[in-house]
């Protein structure tokens, strides 16, 4: 993913801290993740895996945008509703960097804001970019191709954010809510600059909303951004960054085994957080970009 070094190095820097903030915690379960098969990541469906199991109606939408990438959206209604029957209007919830459709759905019914809008009678659509979990694929491009992730925010925004709106205007005839988290504010914002898509939008909630990052000033932060992390990245000829790989599990194994206090790194980006989400669960359902 080609994007400005302070953005990539930041969005790095804050999901590696996370993904090892307990990760003594979790070490049986990194064992099994780096003993996973390949055939592994031919995972089921969202729908399959993490809406319907929680007992509310749920189908896959495939779409394809213009410059050729194919994208699943779901479609999620009430325990109490029928998908062919949707009283409320459409919702389009727009995950954030190095996440999925999955971050809507992570935590029980009434603490998720996919369900609690199901429940509340909203027609709930779930939107996932290019090179998530979700939406691996290309007409022509494999995903061990470089062209692949040669794209930005900007072909998240144009491409893959209008298509999404596009299709749920064409299925529901309605003018549809976004919802969007971090990245997801940034496409959000600058897809509504196009006339055309921002006719089809009611209103937008933008969370965590990003548009620039001149004023971070955390030292970790600072001090990757020196050392162009994005350019050695790169310059390894890693195009895909999977937080769930070998490399990077070996390196946390190495890390955290006498060298960094891996029970507090991610304050020293963020603050101090109390984190709901356990990290194991994080593990198991987070995507990669």
């Amino acid at each position: 993913m080609q994007s400005s070094p302070s953005l990539l190095v930041v969005a790095t820097a804050t999901t590696f801290a996370l993904f090892i903030q307990e990760i003594t915690a979790v070490q049986p379960y990194v064992t099994n993740l780096r003993h996973r098969s390949p055939d592994d990541d031919a995972a089921p469906s969202l729908c399959a895996q993490l809406i319907e199991p929680s007992g509310y109606p749920c189908t896959e939408h495939n779409i394809q945008t213009n410059d050729g990438y194919l994208l699943a959206l779901q479609r999620v209604s009430s325990r109490n509703s029928d998908l062919r029957v949707q009283p409320g209007p459409p919702v389009l919830l727009q995950h954030g960097l190095f996440m999925g459709g999955d971050a809507w759905f992570l935590n029980s019914p009434e603490q998720s804001l996919g369900f609690i809008l199901a429940d509340h009678g909203f027609d709930v659509w779930v939107g996932n970019v290019r090179g998530t979990r979700w939406s691996h694929g290309h007409i022509s491009l494999s995903v061990k191709d470089k062209d692949f992730w040669d794209f930005s925010w900007q072909e998240l925004a144009f491409y893959d954010l209008a298509k999404m709106i596009q299709y749920i205007n064409l299925i529901t005839s309605s003018k549809t809510f976004i919802v969007g988290h971090s990245q997801g504010t940034i496409m959000s914002l600058t897809a509504l600059t196009q006339p055309d898509i921002a006719e089809m939008v009611e209103a937008a909630a933008l969370l965590s909303p990003i548009s620039y990052l001149e004023h971070i000033t955390a030292p970790l932060v600072q001090r990757m951004v020196g050392l162009h992390l994005d350019q050695m990245v790169s310059a390894m000829g890693i195009h895909q960054l999977n937080f769930r790989s070998n490399v990077l599990i070996d390196l946390l194994d190495s890390l955290c085994d006498g060298h960094l206090d891996c029970n507090d790194l991610l304050t020293s980006i963020t603050g101090s957080l109390s984190l709901s989400l356990s990290l194991s669960l994080y593990l198991h359902t987070h995507t990669h970009i």
